[in-house]
């Protein structure tokens, strides 16, 4: 493929608490507004504890699921009386840090999310995006053998809905298992290197450094699956199958154990062989799914530099 290049990356955002019960992300912004700046260094990076009520109330949201708020229809609704503080504090999130989709948009911005599920530790970002996929190669390759992965939600910026996406780049670190609530701290340790590991790719770029082009294995989602309920109450029926409980990203087959009924009965997998991830995520109930489904896929992407003035 051919060779981009690229204004320099200097302005960073590093987001904690977007769900307020997610501790990795507040305590690692926290850690990192007490730091000292190296003022040498070509990367700026601003750190925001996203929800403070949610993290107070050490709860995911106060009224709705902040990283739900931000697509272009949304940052662009008028606030009322009845707006939901989430949805206030995404517009004043993305005054700060965007305007979503415009040049005095942040360079990057990366959230931090931990999940219940076994997903150990994932970038997910929206379309390509060359600059995305080059530091996720570069921190997977830094972390070998710890695996790294990342998910591609195949959404149009002006419908991407979560914070990553107010950034001119952007995406989310998603790691786990960690209960919600809870502080671990080998997941800690995770998430901060990626973090130093996208600073070094940064400065590398910034430096002036070509990083060569080419493949990425991708995980896209394909489709949502719910758990099975009752017809008459809606409550649900049968929890994850014993054996595909902390699966994630193991192929899924026609015919392999999904659910299990209370009253011991095993359901199987009745589709296409695909990839299950976010399985039995806790904040998920709510949102009436079990498990996402992708296919792996190959992204092929090109050599970056820095432009040269």
């Amino acid at each position: 493929m051919e060779h981009v290049s690229f204004p320099p990356l200097s302005r960073v955002a590093v987001c904690g608490g977007t769900h307020g019960n997610e501790m990795t992300g507040v305590y690692m912004v926290r850690a990192m507004q007490k730091q000292t700046v190296d003022q040498a260094a070509s990367v700026s990076i601003t750190t925001v504890l996203s929800n403070p009520r949610a993290v107070d109330a050490c709860r995911r949201y106060i009224d709705t699921d902040m990283n739900r708020c931000f697509t272009d229809a949304l940052l662009s609704a008028p606030v009322t009386d009845s707006t939901p503080y989430e949805l206030r504090r995404a517009q004043e999130l993305n005054a700060q840090l965007g305007p979503k989709g415009s040049q005095e948009a942040v360079d990057l911005l990366c959230d931090i999310h931990n999940t219940t599920s076994n997903m150990g530790l994932c970038l997910i970002f929206y379309s390509l995006d060359w600059i995305t996929l080059h530091i996720y190669k570069y921190i997977q390759s830094k972390m070998a053998p710890k695996p790294v992965r990342v998910i591609q939600l195949d959404i149009p910026p002006s419908e991407a809905y979560s914070f990553e996406s107010v950034g001119k780049h952007g995406f989310a670190i998603e790691v786990g298992p960690q209960p919600h609530g809870v502080l671990r701290a080998d997941i800690f340790n995770l998430v901060k290197e990626a973090l130093d590991l996208t600073t070094e790719w940064l400065e590398g770029f910034n430096s002036g450094r070509t990083y060569e082009g080419g493949e990425a294995e991708a995980y896209t989602r394909v489709k949502s699956v719910d758990y099975p309920r009752d017809p008459a109450t809606n409550e649900i029926t049968a929890a994850i199958h014993p054996q595909l409980q902390d699966n994630d990203f193991k192929l899924l087959r026609p015919g392999d154990p999904v659910f299990q009924t209370f009253s011991s009965e095993t359901l199987k997998y009745e589709g296409e062989e695909l990839y299950p991830f976010f399985i039995n995520e806790c904040a998920y109930y709510e949102k009436k799914i079990a498990f996402h489904l992708a296919k792996k896929t190959t992204l092929t992407f090109p050599s970056v530099s820095v432009k040269k003035d």
